[in-house]
């Protein structure tokens, strides 16, 4: 992935700089989405393609089972490497990469299963991540604990019969301040048409049958699976369905009816 956008850079010569990035962001939006929905259609295809880049980068002495995981693209999040960094320093001979499970650490390293010991100075710890939602807060509604994980999400952001209460939950297949940035958006308008209606409480209610609940994340990633007993449900189809789409998340959430038969308004007494 190249670090610059030459594309832009050439158009800020003829064009307002605001025009270029409104451009440059469009199209980096719409690309990311069509190759996240290409990938999951055609996941095999998406495969040697990436592969094949790969080993453009790195040559043809590289063993490539380092980068050939037993999953298909965006069963789990895929990794950028601007300008190929990565890639230059393991084809300079100055980083190498080693496929293994970790059985210890040692005073000199870490022993693999393979029996093999790495040596190292430095050890950075990624993986065995356990995700926290909602910063660890313990939930009580009405002085009873509340359960998230036995609830609804509502458009991505708010709940099933939880009243003012949101959250910013960003995509797993693009930026996540995308998602955050129309989300915060979307409850600005909630809080607008709440002060027009002179309301104080905003409640999504499950009325329709025909909704079932599916797990929060469609994702493989060890990380998703042991937190997915401990995450909210969402539906089968919208506003319950978490859609990780850019565009119908836009659609929705910034030009969406707020008022949608859904939210119910209300004043306690």
């Amino acid at each position: 992935m190249p670090l610059r956008d030459k594309l832009s850079n050439k158009l800020r010569k003829y064009l307002p700089a605001k025009v270029v990035y409104r451009m440059a962001r469009t199209r980096n939006v719409g690309f990311q989405m069509f190759f996240y929905k290409l990938a999951r259609a055609k996941p095999k295809a998406i495969r040697r393609l990436l592969l094949s880049q790969v080993r453009r980068q790195v040559g043809d002495n590289f063993d490539m089972k380092h980068f050939s995981p037993s999953y298909n693209p965006w069963d789990e999040r895929l990794c950028a490497v601007p300008n190929g960094d990565l890639f230059k320093a393991i084809r300079h001979g100055k980083a190498s990469v080693v496929t293994d499970h970790i059985d210890t650490f040692t005073e000199k390293g870490i022993l693999l299963k393979s029996g093999q010991e790495l040596e190292a100075d430095i050890i950075i710890t990624a993986t065995g991540l356990d995700l926290q939602l909602l910063g660890g807060m313990e939930l009580e509604m009405d002085g009873k604990p509340l359960q998230m994980s036995q609830t609804m999400n509502y458009k991505g952001v708010m709940f099933k019969d939880i009243p003012n209460f949101a959250m910013v939950f960003g995509y797993t297949n693009a930026s996540w301040t995308l998602k955050a940035d129309i989300t915060l958006e979307y409850l600005c308008r909630l809080l607008k048409t709440m002060d027009k209606k002179g309301m104080h409480q905003a409640t999504p209610r499950l009325s329709d049958s025909s909704v079932h609940e599916v797990p929060f994340l469609d994702m493989q990633s060890g990380y998703v699976k042991r937190a997915l007993p401990k995450l909210p449900r969402q539906g089968n189809k919208a506003p319950w369905k978490l859609h990780q789409n850019y565009a119908l998340d836009l659609a929705m959430l910034r030009y969406g009816e707020v008022d949608d038969g859904v939210m119910t308004f209300s004043n306690p007494g």
